[in-house]
C-alpha cells in the first residue's frame, strides 16, 4: 500500500513538474515569436519606405488593397486553421504577414518624423509591457472584459470604415483615443487568456505550441495596433 501511495505521489509530481516546465517553454515561445514577428515588421517597412517600391505601393491603390486582403486570409487562415496546420507552415505564414505588414505600414515613414515614430514606439512598448505583466498577475478573471472589448472592436471597425468616407477630422481623433483604449485593454486580456492556456498543457508537443503560436500572433496584433492608434495622436508629421 505504501509503494502504491509513493508511486501515485511521484506520478503526481512528475506531471505537476511536466505542466510546469511546459508552460515555462510556451510562454517563452509566445513573446518570442511575438518579438521575432515585431522585428521583421520593422525591417520590412524601414526598407521599403526607403526604396522606390513605396511609391509604386502609394500610387497604386490596387496592389495596396491587395495587400491589405491578404493579411487578413492570412489572419483568417492561420486562426481558423492553426490545428490543421503543421508547425512549420503556421510560422511561414506568421512570417509572411509579418513582411505584407511591414509593407503596408511603410508609409508612416513618409508622414511621421523618424524621432516621433521612435518615441511612440517606446511609449507603446512600455504601455504593452504595463497591460501584459498587468494580464499575466492580476487575479480578477477578465473575460467578461474581453466580451466588451471585443464588441466595442466590431463598433471601432464599422465607425472607422463609416468615415472613410465622411473624413472627419473629430471623429478620426475620437476614434484614435477609443483604439488605444481598447488595444489597452485587449493587451491585459490577451495574456491573461495566453498565460491560463499555457498553463492547459502538460507537454509542449507540436499541438501546444501551434496554440503559442497563436497567442503570439494575437499579442503582435495588439501591439500594432496600439502603436497606430498612438502614433495618430502623438506622432509628428513631416
Amino acid at each position: 500500500m505504501m509503494r502504491e501511495r509513493e508511486a501515485g505521489i511521484n506520478v503526481s509530481e512528475r506531471q505537476r513538474y511536466a505542466t510546469q516546465s511546459a508552460f515555462g517553454i510556451l510562454m517563452r515561445k509566445v513573446y518570442l515569436w511575438m518579438t521575432l514577428a515585431l522585428t521583421i515588421t520593422a525591417i520590412a517597412a524601414y526598407y521599403v519606405a526607403h526604396s522606390g517600391f513605396i511609391f509604386t505601393l502609394l500610387n497604386n491603390q490596387a496592389i495596396l488593397w491587395g495587400l491589405i486582403i491578404l493579411e487578413l486570409v492570412l489572419v483568417i487562415g492561420i486562426s481558423a486553421g492553426i490545428n490543421k496546420l503543421s508547425l512549420t507552415t503556421a510560422t511561414i505564414l506568421f512570417t509572411t504577414y509579418s513582411v505584407i505588414n511591414g509593407v503596408t505600414l511603410s508609409s508612416i515613414f513618409l508622414l511621421y518624423t523618424m524621432s516621433s515614430i521612435t518615441r511612440v514606439f517606446l511609449i507603446t512598448a512600455g504601455t504593452f509591457g504595463a497591460m501584459a505583466v498587468f494580464g499575466y498577475t492580476t487575479k480578477k478573471d477578465l473575460s467578461t472584459m474581453g466580451k466588451y472589448l471585443f464588441m466595442a472592436l466590431i463598433g471601432l471597425i464599422i465607425a472607422t470604415l463609416v468615415n472613410l468616407f465622411f473624413k472627419s477630422t473629430g471623429l478620426d481623433l475620437a476614434l484614435s483615443y477609443l483604439g488605444v483604449l481598447i488595444f489597452v485593454g485587449l493587451t491585459a486580456y490577451d495574456s491573461q487568456k495566453i498565460k491560463q492556456m499555457c498553463m492547459s498543457f502538460e507537454y509542449a508537443d507540436e499541438g501546444a505550441q501551434k496554440l503559442a503560436l497563436l497567442g503570439a500572433l494575437t499579442l503582435y496584433l495588439d501591439f500594432i495596433n496600439l502603436f497606430i492608434y498612438l502614433l495618430r495622436l502623438f506622432g509628428r508629421r513631416n
